[in-house]
């Protein structure tokens, strides 16, 4: 015990005042023993990674369905990349690494199949029992579809990652409002710096994603301020790349870097300003604290209009995207009028949760490959079921 009491005292001398520390944490659904050696946020991202709904991600799509390359981001490498971000950017803040991983770690683990085009075909078919979406699923799955442990459903989290959870919110997720998480406090700071992460590893990784896939090119990219202003930067240094692949991660490195950088002397400024001198202080906020500032933010919305436009619209990703849909949607009618071709498990929980509930569930938790698999096995006469 007496090492889990020198863990919390460590964070005490080494985090800042507002940073959220795992001795004031609001606690777990279910009463346990504390680790002796680990604080309760690195038991959360310990079991986050053993999780079954966390090994999915490595099958399940960013932008490109795992089978139009091996190059191309997962779930899984780009939830590994946000964490990674987000922990650079927590530690130059002096905010709890720890809780910033777990999060990080968690934020997608309620991603359906196939992306956004999995997500809002669900959200369709669920509409008349309150619709889908992943931030509310991927708590379901941490507070009761997880099934490791004999005394507990789920993982039992703290609530501080299952905020993060819940709450994560950028321009592609939408913060849910669920009871148990009050709409009248601001997240934490930590939570803050991970929806930002997200968005920094998502806009520039697919833009890496993009380049390689040749949906999009460097000549059209050169038109944007951020773009040029990224190479401004690189000529300025005297850094250059022999060839068009080097030149692209540089690219991609330098972009990331000064997003970053702009990201955390703008949350310093906005955090002095504030005067926040403790979590209740952050609570209390009326807005966001980890922010860009305001150039940074209008360097970066061409380039994520951009991105929209040619990649996320590019006829090839439709393509994929509306194949998706329709695997989704022929997937869940059958499964819905012939619950009997369920695995037998997901059967035995129609009686606690309801046949669309649990198809639903059945469904989110596929990756891109299972999915494809049990299409095959279903809709192809020739394909052993």
């Amino acid at each position: 015990m007496s090492d889990f009491v020198n863990k919390e005292k460590t964070e005490d001398l080494l985090l800042a005042p507002y940073a959220m520390k795992s001795g004031h944490s609001r606690g777990r659904l279910h009463h346990e023993r504390e680790h002796p050696y680990r604080s309760a946020y690195q038991r959360d991202r310990d079991r986050i990674v053993h999780s079954a709904a966390f090994r999915r991600l490595e099958y399940k799509t960013q932008v490109f369905v795992i089978h139009e390359s091996d190059y191309y981001r997962t779930r899984l490498t780009h939830t590994i990349e946000v964490s990674q971000i987000a922990r650079t950017i927590a530690g130059v803040l002096r905010l709890n690494q720890d809780l910033v991983e777990a999060i990080a770690l968690a934020h997608d683990v309620g991603h359906t199949p196939f992306g956004h085009a999995g997500e809002d075909v669900l959200n369709e078919l669920m509409r008349k029992q309150g619709g889908f979406n992943h931030n509310r699923h991927g708590l379901r799955v941490v507070d009761e579809l997880e099934d490791k442990y004999p005394d507990f459903p789920g993982l039992n989290l703290t609530y501080e990652v299952r905020e993060g959870i819940i709450r994560h919110s950028t321009a592609f997720d939408k913060a849910e409002k669920v009871k148990g998480f009050p709409a009248n406090e601001a997240p934490s700071l930590e939570t803050q710096v991970v929806d930002i992460a997200d968005e920094i590893a998502y806009d520039n990784h697919d833009l890496d994603d993009g380049l390689t896939s040749g949906l999009i090119n460097e000549e059209e990219l050169e038109k944007l301020p951020i773009w040029d202003k990224m190479s401004s930067g690189i000529s300025a240094r005297g850094q250059g790349a022999p060839d068009r692949q080097k030149r692209k991660y540089l690219a991609i490195r330098s972009l990331i870097n000064m997003q970053v950088t702009d990201l955390i002397e703008a949350t310093r400024r906005r955090i002095a300003d504030m005067r926040l001198k403790d979590e209740r202080d952050v609570r209390k906020a009326k807005e966001k604290v980890v922010v860009f500032s305001g150039v940074m933010l209008k360097l970066r919305r061409p380039l994520r209009e951009f991105l929209m436009d040619n990649l996320y619209h590019h006829y090839r990703v439709m393509r994929m995207s509306n194949k998706a849909r329709r695997f989704i949607t022929e997937l869940f009618d059958l499964y819905i009028k012939s619950p009997e071709q369920l695995p037998s498990a997901e059967q035995k929980k129609i009686s606690v949760y309801g046949k669309r509930q649990v198809v639903c569930d059945y469904i989110a938790g596929m990756t891109d490959r299972y999915a494809l698999d049990e299409y095959k096995k279903l809709f192809d006469p020739y394909e052993k079921v």
